[in-house]
């Protein structure tokens, strides 16, 4: 099967196309694989959204609940059983993938529990479980940039584990997310692990960007303030990967990591999430053909992804040599009176909740199918437990990889 003209044409601009979404369904079917081989798919990212969106829609598990439901496991054991399952598989399913690129693509993403978002710990913790359960290398864990997870993905990079370090809002806060990825290369490296084996990369959300500040634009209402509706998402990235750039591709602050090069550490590649347009207004493909540039990765949404094979045009790379202009974007939004520190504040807030809310609505559902299968109540408690860090595990024994 040949790959589609638009999406090779992307690939071969240097990014990365991965699938933002994944169930028991698509793999089972041969629909993953398909996709690699037709649209040029070449890893998968997972979120709780998704995870609650796959079992509720489909019948696909309700085997492996009823023999959870036998052994008598709780729903947070279920939860975590089903979706390294659907994890692991997906690791196998793009095991080729990875062979083929070194380790840099074949990934798979699975997020720690949206409820550890704040606490550090228990982050590190079970991200180490997570690790050892899927028990495959080309997995990524899933690890929210809020500041309390920054010693988090420090932590665990110094533990050989790769992380996708996901709800980076703001360029201020991505600068500290790369900066926690460098630390932790240098403590794997002191403590003798081959940073060579250890990848990451930054998922910087975009299209809640502009959904976020064309709501502010609108309340606005003057005509400068609705001229810069859609722009600020793009600007954001773009201004992100000057950044990204600075640090790992020869600019002023290389230095640090052309050290760690020299041992084989690998760069922390930018990851545009979020790239579902949201406004029917803008072009379907505005978030992918806008933030073309080497060494990205871009995760979409399957209409997205199949929106580009049909009419995306990929004319090579459109983000280097923009960073002034996003600038001046940034500078305007100011002007007509958005408060640019405020929206990043409230989209990390929200982009924690979401996913939190998500995690207990699978919970909830996952408890109900469980007591449906045992034919008896479920406990209440097995809704709303979050395990003890000292019961996933011990951040001293990392797992392989």
């Amino acid at each position: 099967m040949a790959q589609n003209e638009n999406l090779a044409a992307l690939s071969a601009a240097g990014v990365s196309v991965w699938l933002d979404d994944l169930s028991r369904t698509r793999i089972r079917s041969g629909n993953l694989a398909d996709l690699i081989a037709t649209r040029s798919v070449v890893g998968v990212t997972t979120n709780p959204t998704i995870f609650q969106s796959a079992l509720s829609e489909s019948d696909a598990y309700a085997d492996r609940v009823d023999e959870l439901a036998a052994q008598g496991a709780d729903v947070d054991t279920a939860i975590r059983t089903i979706t390294t399952d659907d994890v692991r598989a997906a690791c196998d399913v793009f095991a080729p993938v990875y062979e083929a690129t070194g380790g840099v693509d074949g990934r798979v993403s699975i997020e720690v529990d949206p409820r550890l978002a704040f606490d550090t710990d228990k982050t590190v913790a079970q991200a180490i479980e997570l690790w050892k359960i899927v028990d495959r290398p080309n997995l990524f864990i899933k690890i929210p940039a809020t500041e309390e997870s920054l010693p988090a993905i420090t932590a665990v990079i110094a533990q050989g584990i790769s992380v996708n370090v996901t709800l980076i809002f703001s360029v201020q806060r991505y600068r500290a997310v790369m900066g926690a990825y460098l630390d932790g290369l240098k403590e794997a490296t002191v403590a003798g692990r081959n940073p060579a084996k250890i990848h990451s990369v930054a998922s910087f959300f975009v299209s809640r960007v502009d959904t976020e500040i064309d709501k502010r634009l609108d309340a606005i209402g003057t005509p400068a303030a609705l001229a810069l509706r859609g722009k600020a998402g793009i600007a954001n990235a773009r201004l992100a990967y000057a950044e990204y750039q600075d640090v790992f591709d020869g600019g002023r602050h290389t230095s640090t990591y052309a050290k760690l090069a020299a041992s084989g550490a690998h760069r922390q590649r930018p990851l545009w999430a979020s790239t579902g347009v949201k406004n029917p207004d803008y072009p379907d493909t505005m978030y992918v053909t806008e933030l073309v540039a080497p060494n990205t990765v871009n995760t979409l949404p399957e209409k997205t992804l199949q929106a580009v094979a049909d009419h995306g045009t990929i004319g090579g790379a459109t983000i280097p040599g923009t960073a002034a202009a996003a600038e001046q974007v940034f500078d305007q939004l100011t002007k007509v009176g958005i408060d640019l520190d405020d929206v990043f504040t409230v989209l990390e807030r929200e982009g924690v909740d979401k996913f939190e809310k998500s995690w207990t609505d699978l919970l909830s559902a996952t408890s109900n199918e469980l007591r449906s299968a045992r034919r008896a109540p479920v406990d209440a408690q097995d809704s709303t437990h979050v395990p003890a860090a000292s019961a996933v595990g011990d951040p001293a024994q990392p797992g392989n990889g």
